[in-house]
């Protein structure tokens, strides 16, 4: 049976969008829906649908979703399907799954498995991106206001810059931003680590310097044409572990959820070949 966990509330879909997808999903044979109403929900559904042995599942939501989804997932043989409805959908852009939910529809049901690495910050598992510092910052903005959609984070973004101030991390000193990609991108299409693999048993660690509002607004630019490791301010490393200190209390990503760091350490590492994923 094929087993989909379905966010209702991901995206910025009007209510007819929504009730339309929800009929598409219930006109598959052999399926059982699940629907997520809270924060790490999804999770808990996750587990009682592989209670119950399923051939696939698939997620309908956002990057925060399909973390929540793939987290219960790691080291199963159960393949995970993707249907992106959030805002960025940076696993989905990577792994070239359209937007379109139609054709990711087909694509979860008939596309090719893949076995792709995941990392880890501290306990909490991670696909896409993770971080402190600037991204961060952003990503906290963007949650506290409640409104979805690329539009809203670039209101976020602006909102942040002129206040923002760089955090320390006591091996690298003052930071701009530090985060750590598994894929290549954050989300619509805004390349943070342009050579990522997901398959390469590495993690990459980008760290950002202060500079100037000029050269940053440029480095903002170059996050969009794939060149953001050409500058100068930019110090990308392939690695497999990481131990770093740094203040608790700062806010931090993770697949595009805020969060907030409980103790001043910071582990990360990788888990290769951890969740099989259709393409």
């Amino acid at each position: 049976m094929i087993h989909f966990i379905l966010n209702p509330n991901a995206g910025t879909n009007s209510r007819q969008k929504k009730a339309m997808i929800l009929a598409k999903l219930q006109s598959i044979p052999s399926s059982k829906i699940w629907e997520s109403a809270y924060m790490n929900h999804a999770t808990e559904l996750t587990k009682l649908a592989l209670s119950e042995n399923p051939e696939r599942i698939i997620v309908i939501g956002g990057d925060g979703t399909i973390n929540e989804v793939a987290s219960a997932m790691l080291f199963t043989a159960i393949p995970l399907g993707i249907i992106p409805l959030g805002s960025g959908n940076g696993l989905a852009r990577h792994l070239g799954i359209p937007l379109d939910f139609d054709r990711a529809l087909i694509k979860a049901l008939k596309g090719e498995i893949i076995t792709i690495d995941a990392g880890k910050w501290n306990e909490r598992p991670f696909f896409c991106t993770a971080g402190i510092g600037f991204d961060a910052t952003v990503a906290a903005h963007f949650a506290q206001r409640g409104k979805r959609g690329f539009f809203n984070y670039l209101y976020s973004t602006f909102a942040c810059i002129t206040k923002y101030k760089a955090v320390e991390i006591k091996e690298r000193g003052l930071v701009y931003s530090f985060t750590v990609a598994n894929a290549n991108q954050f989300g619509n299409n805004a390349y943070i680590s342009p050579e990522s693999d997901l398959q390469d048993g590495h993690l990459e660690s980008i760290e950002i310097k202060p500079g100037s509002i000029f050269s940053l607004a440029i480095l903002g630019i170059s996050l969009f044409t794939k060149k953001l490791h050409l500058s100068k301010l930019a110090t990308i490393s392939s690695l497999k572990s990481l131990t770093l200190y740094t203040k608790a209390g700062l806010p931090f990503h993770l697949d595009g959820e805020s969060l907030v760091l409980t103790t001043d350490k910071i582990d990360i590492r990788i888990l290769p070949a951890s969740l099989q994923v259709i393409k």
